[in-house]
């Protein structure tokens, strides 16, 4: 069985920066803040990515935790990204992962280990080829 390939469709019209991301039947809107000249209604391209792999991290460890029967209770993950600036040396991503629950050490580690085996964290690690038609 193979897996259904992941899509999106983004359109943006003459509202500035707001724009309007569509997948698998959901909407949401990306924007840019403010003071880069848009209108701050929704989060920013770069703030999706890290949604993207932190909403990836936790899923992935929840799905083992609840497969192992672990006692997780709440998963929280916080991202930063570096500068743009910064970018040209490699882009760095820190990511930081709580958990609360009755977890002892080796749970601990092995959900440590789970989190890098997310979809997205893969994506993010290897080599990326955007092709543009």
């Amino acid at each position: 069985m193979s897996k259904k390939q992941i899509t999106a469709v983004v359109e943006l019209d003459r509202s500035r920066y707001k724009t309007k991301v569509f997948a698998d039947g959901h909407f949401i809107y990306a924007d840019e803040p403010e003071e880069l000249g848009g209108s701050d209604e929704g989060m920013a391209p770069g703030a999706l990515l890290l949604a993207s792999l932190g909403s990836c991290t936790a899923i992935t460890i929840r799905m083992y935790a609840d497969r192992k029967q672990f006692p997780l209770e709440t998963i929280t993950v916080n991202l930063a990204i570096c500068a743009e600036e910064e970018m040209d040396k490699g882009t760095v991503i820190e990511r930081e992962i709580k958990f609360t629950g009755d977890l002892d050490e080796d749970q601990i580690k092995r959900l440590m280990i789970i989190a890098d085996k997310c979809p997205i964290h893969k994506i993010l690690s290897n080599p990326i080829r955007i092709v543009t038609r």
